[in-house]
């Protein structure tokens, strides 16, 4: 059984891991290989719920992840914001003048482009940001250092020679905390609902579906596209609204939407990060 456990993507101390920690530190992390992993492994019981990356605000949505979810079986029950602060980290007693080399993943090493110029460390690409920390600790070369969340220096033993050394400060991940059973049951000041759709092959669909959001005041804070099977023809929507579907405007606005769609299914009802403000005003996610 689960025993309590929160599935995660990548190598213990990942963002992922991070995002377990902060969100729901009463559960024990599971860490998986890939994101199909985590969610068999909440739909099999050997994890409770899910933590999945969906978006960072500086590289866009993540990879696979919106054809995943509505497959998935499983339901979104809460949103996690994490901040990705990078340190550079390295074996015990090396110094900043030490490094010459630096590990992190493609994403990671391109977020630190201005340190590493100025400190004269040459970027070596890694499989990610957790397991280039591994690896660092495994190799113990002073010259050498990984890109990684500070908890990856905690777990693997590493000293942070530097924190916060992104590029960008206010570079920010967002998590969909997913489970087996849904929760309709919260009313929080601030709640959303997410769901996939397609619409039907008649003309201006998709206009006249949007139509009822507008008209009802429902702000729908992201609608996105994306290929279903690889067909350039048959296209599904990925969208984020403010309210609860009992909410009666809402309730109008998603009537009137699948009076145009052939497929609606709603992905998750839950309360909004309190970070979600915060990162509006910063023009992230």
């Amino acid at each position: 059984m689960s025993e309590n456990r929160i599935a995660f993507q990548g190598e213990p101390g990942a963002y992922s891991h991070q995002a377990c920690r902060n969100a729901r530190p009463d559960m024990e992390p599971l860490p998986c290989r890939t994101f199909e992993d985590v969610i068999d492994a909440v739909r099999s019981g050997k994890a409770d719920m899910a933590m999945l990356p969906v978006e960072n605000s500086t590289y866009g949505r993540v990879a696979d992840i919106h054809h995943l979810l509505p497959e998935s079986g499983l339901h979104i029950v809460d949103e996690a914001f994490v901040r990705v602060h990078i340190s550079l980290l390295a074996v015990r007693g090396a110094s900043l003048a030490d490094i010459t080399d630096a590990m992190s993943h493609t994403v990671l090493l391109g977020q630190c482009r201005g340190f590493l110029r100025e400190h004269g460390i040459r970027a070596i690409t890694g499989a990610d940001t957790a397991g280039s920390a591994k690896e660092v600790a495994a190799r113990g070369k002073t010259s050498l250092a990984a890109l990684a969340a500070p908890l990856a220096g905690e777990i693997y033993g590493l000293d942070r020679l530097a924190d916060e050394i992104e590029d960008r400060q206010n570079n920010t991940t967002r998590f969909l905390l997913m489970a087996r059973q849904p929760d309709l049951s919260r009313r929080a000041e601030r709640m959303l609902t997410s769901f996939v759709f397609r619409v039907r092959n008649i003309p201006a669909a998709l206009y006249k579906a949007m139509g009822g959001f507008a008209t009802n005041g429902v702000n729908m804070t992201k609608l996105e596209s994306y290929m279903v099977d690889g067909v350039f023809t048959a296209t599904q929507f990925y969208a984020d609204i403010e309210g609860h579907p009992e909410d009666s405007n809402v309730k109008l606005a998603l009537d009137e939407l699948g009076y145009f769609t052939s497929k609606l299914n709603i992905l998750g009802v839950y309360p909004a990060d309190p970070l979600r403000a915060r990162q509006k005003e910063n023009g992230g996610v």
